[in-house]
C-alpha cells in the first residue's frame, strides 16, 4: 500500500502474478506463469503517486483467488461466460489445474480468508480514512486485458472501458467528467459496455455516502506490446498515461 495525500485510491487487484508453491504444484506449466495477469498496470499508474494518489496492489495472482469477485462466488454477469472466484480455466479456455487438482470448497474458503479478505479489509479501511480526511473519496479500479479475448467479447475491445455499474457506483458528475475527457481525447472508448465494473466497484461505490467508484478496463495494446507483455516500454505507454492523468484529475475534481 502506498499512502497518498488526495482523495483518490487506485486499486490494482489483478496486478499480482505470484502463486504460492503449494498451489502452483497443482497447476499446469502454462498456468504457473499467470498469463492472465493485468500486465504492467502498476507501472502504468506509477505517475499517479506524483499526483498524491493512494495505491493498493496485491502480490498474488488472480489464479489464487480473484479479488474482484464476490466471496460467495456469485456471477457478475449472469448468463455470460466469465471466470470465477478461484478460476479453473484461463482466458484461452485451457485448464489451469492438472487433472483432479482443482480446489474444492474447503480450499476455496481458505483462500478467501487468507488472500481475499485482507485486501478487502484494507480497501474498506483506507477508503473510510480518506473520506474522513477529505469528506469524500474516489476509488479507481485499474484493470487491463488483451485487446482480443474471444472468451469474453467479439472482435477488438475499445482502448478505454469505463464501468460504473450502469451509473450506480459513482456520482453523475464523475461519469459526465470522464465522458467529456474521453471524447476530447479522441480515443476509442465505451462506458458501461462489456465491462460494467466488477465486485469491488459495485460493492464499494456508494456515491450517496461520499464514495464514488470507477473501473477502468484498458486494452493492453494501447500501452504495451501484447506479444511481450512482461516488458514495460515507457515510450509506448506514455500516450495512455497522459490520457489516464487527465481522467484521474477530472474524476477527483468531480467527486
Amino acid at each position: 500500500y502506498w499512502k497518498g495525500s488526495i482523495p483518490l485510491l487506485i486499486s490494482l487487484p489483478h496486478d499480482g502474478s505470484a502463486i504460492p508453491p503449494e498451489i502452483a504444484d497443482g497447476m499446469s506449466a502454462v498456468a504457473r506463469s499467470s498469463p492472465d495477469t493485468d500486465w504492467q498496470v502498476a507501472h502504468l499508474y506509477d505517475f499517479a503517486r506524483e499526483l498524491g494518489a493512494h495505491v493498493l496492489r496485491p502480490r498474488w495472482s488472480r489464479y489464487v483467488v480473484d479479488l474482484n469477485r464476490p466471496p460467495d462466488g456469485a456471477a457478475l454477469y449472469p448468463g455470460r461466460r466469465e471466470t470465477g472466484l478461484c478460476p479453473t480455466v484461463m482466458f484461452s479456455g485451457e485448464s489451469i489445474y492438472l487433472p483432479g487438482r482443482e480446489p474444492d470448497a474447503s480450499a476455496v474458503a481458505e483462500r478467501v480468508e487468507r488472500y481475499w479478505r485482507p485486501y478487502h479489509q484494507c480497501l474498506a479501511t483506507q477508503l473510510e480514512t480518506i473520506r474522513a480526511a477529505h469528506g469524500r473519496a474516489l476509488l479507481w479500479e485499474g484493470h487491463s486485458i488483451r485487446s482480443e479475448c474471444p472468451m469474453f467479447f467479439a472482435g477488438r475491445l475499445p482502448d478505454y472501458n469505463i464501468g460504473t455499474g450502469d451509473g450506480s457506483s459513482c456520482t453523475v458528475g464523475v461519469q459526465q467528467a470522464l465522458t467529456a475527457q474521453l471524447q476530447s481525447s479522441a480515443v476509442s472508448h465505451v462506458i458501461n459496455g462489456r465491462f460494467k465494473g466488477g465486485y469491488i466497484t459495485r460493492h464499494f461505490g456508494r456515491p450517496e455516502q461520499g464514495i464514488s467508484a470507477v473501473q477502468m478496463e484498458m486494452a493492453q495494446a494501447c500501452y504495451l506490446d501484447e506479444s511481450d507483455p512482461e516488458r514495460f516500454d515507457p515510450a509506448l505507454a506514455s500516450p495512455a498515461q497522459a490520457v489516464l492523468r487527465r481522467l484521474l484529475l477530472a474524476a477527483v475534481a468531480a467527486a
